[in-house]
């Protein structure tokens, strides 16, 4: 057996058989250095330009499809690499290398790494993680040259490549058999591995590369939780892993007992009690109506967060109401009768609009019509949800009034009541002088990848969620559920750190009796809550 290290980026365990088609395609080895064009006494310069134009063609093609089927928030992310492949700005230099005299997948290569270091330097290390999204269209160019990408397995598959495309997830899960991916680049919040974790597909990014030269066709295993790809394993424990159910399926975790009770009542679908008697909510992170149908599929009572910036991340201007009227239909009307959280945009990190004076909320508040276009797309699109508007990365009660003035607004035009209106709780001074934020908002979300990392004054990137567990972080969380307590208004963490077993104790003990979590993790989620005593929770963090 050969074990190969990477980080994990996307939890589960799967086994399958190893596609790598990148080596397929260059008779066995780690690189495209071969194929049809590249064979031919050297590629030309139209060939490169013309393979960088199908990409973007290709990948403009599979996000109308995507945006066709309601899955929006995946041709979001589809589409910012149709950008990067027609952007001559990486075209242009492989071009003229070609013209130079050199061979064409290097000339690629060479123009990926140029950009791809550019991004690499940038201070901030979300933006800094988009060189992977260059070098897999770098990647994807290479192979357009060299020959069509051969056929995966026929049975279960785990897809090692040398950067991971969102592009190949969302293909590859579409036609079955993807179990799990392993990518040599990449990390945590790139958007192979945020469509991975939406999926419930294991994933290990930053792999030792001599992973590409692993045996195609042999079986293995991808392990998200040891961070380990063991090819060739024991037959045993090839069984094991093979025996359980499909990465993809529904309800792959034990289903919450809802056997217990409290005061005579069944929890409901989409609730769980804990082993003493604690009622807990659980909805879904979304951002995407494919994420949202597994999550409702897996039990989930509704959505805590849906997401609205993602199809908007290669957007060359703020959206347009019809724009987030397209994109939030298909998702809303899933939701019809249930709970609906809907997140105002969160240009930040790594989902940063290529216009000028797109990061943050300021900016987003600031922009003529850019507020009031959202929220009349999200009254029209929610009416027939239990609908509630969130605002991101809050600092002031400011904000908070500016946009319960123009959510007023808009609701009086549109002929109904303002839904209720909270705020992200992602900020150490935020969740500080949460008692005084009650007083004007209806309820708290608490996202702890951001909080945790503010906290502790540690880059979010580099934080597993585990380590929300640590006593500053629960402390700022419990003085959040403690001011939503007095104040008599709703509280949940849609933070990652909700589906860390050795967290979420931690959160119910604080108080917490609402958590959202990714679509895939619902049923595990729920199934945890009722392993955990609530009181002897809150006992250990009051010691």
């Amino acid at each position: 057996m050969t074990v190969f290290r990477g980080t994990p980026v996307s939890d589960g365990v799967a086994a399958g058989e190893l596609y790598l088609p990148d080596a397929a395609r260059s008779g066995g080895g780690p690189g495209l250095e071969s194929g049809p064009v590249l064979e031919s006494g050297g590629a030309r310069a139209d060939d490169v330009s013309a393979a960088f134009a199908a990409v973007a063609a290709e990948r403009a093609g599979l996000a109308a499809r995507l945006r066709a089927s309601g899955r929006d928030g995946e041709a979001g992310i589809v589409e910012v690499g149709a950008l990067i492949a027609a952007d001559p700005a990486l075209s242009a230099p492989a071009a003229a290398a070609v013209l130079a005299g050199t061979s064409a997948a290097a000339a690629v290569r060479d123009a990926a790494e140029a950009q791809a270091a550019i991004l690499e330097a940038l201070p901030d290390p979300d933006l800094a993680q988009r060189a992977s999204d260059v070098r897999q269209v770098a990647e994807a160019v290479i192979a357009r040259l060299a020959g069509a990408m051969p056929a995966p397995p026929g049975g279960p598959f785990i897809l090692v490549r040398r950067e991971v495309d969102p592009a190949d997830l969302i293909r590859l899960a579409d036609d079955g058999g993807l179990a799990g991916a392993v990518s040599v680049g990449g990390g945590a919040s790139s958007h192979a591995a945020i469509i991975a974790r939406g999926l419930g597909l294991p994933m290990l990014a930053g792999t030792d590369p001599a992973v590409l030269t692993a045996p195609a066709g042999h079986q293995a295993i991808v392990d998200a939780t040891a961070g380990e790809l063991a090819v060739d394993p024991a037959p045993a424990d090839l069984a094991r892993v093979a025996g359980a159910r499909h990465p993809l399926a529904n309800n792959s975790h034990p289903p919450a007992d809802n056997s217990k009770k409290r005061h005579g009542a069944a929890a409901a679908p989409g609730q769980a009690f804990t082993a003493d008697g604690e009622l807990v909510t659980v909805l879904c992170n979304v951002a995407s109506a494919a994420e949202t149908r597994l999550g409702l599929a897996n039990g989930a009572a509704g959505v805590g967060l849906l997401r609205t910036e993602i199809p908007f991340t290669g957007a060359r201007g703020w959206p347009s109401r019809e724009e987030h009227m397209a994109w939030l239909g298909p998702i809303l009307r899933l939701l019809a009768g249930k709970r609906a959280v809907v997140r105002l945009l969160d240009f930040s990190g790594d989902k940063i609009p290529p216009f000028p004076g797109a990061e943050g909320l300021r900016a987003f508040l600031a922009a003529p019509g850019a507020l009031a276009a959202q929220l009349e797309a999200i009254l029209a699109a929610g009416a027939g949800t239990d609908l509630s508007v969130m605002i991101p990365m809050v600092r002031s009660l400011d904000e908070v009034r500016h946009v319960r003035a123009e959510l007023a607004r808009a609701a009086k035009a549109a002929g109904t009541d303002p839904p209720p209106l909270g705020i992200m709780v992602e900020l150490a001074a935020t969740a500080a002088a949460a008692a005084s934020f009650a007083e004007h908002v209806d309820f708290f979300s608490i996202g702890t990848n951001d909080l945790t990392a503010d906290v502790l004054g540690r880059d979010r990137v580099a934080l597993h969620p585990s380590r929300a567990s640590e006593r500053t972080v629960l402390t700022a969380v419990a003085t959040v559920t403690h001011a939503a307590r007095e104040a008599g208004i709703g509280v949940s963490v849609c933070g990652d750190a909700a589906a860390d077993p050795q967290v979420l104790p931690l959160l119910l003990g604080v108080g917490v009796r609402t958590v959202s979590v990714g679509a895939a993790k619902v049923p595990q989620v729920a199934h945890w809550i009722t392993q955990v005593n609530a009181a002897k929770a809150a006992e250990r963090h009051a010691g």
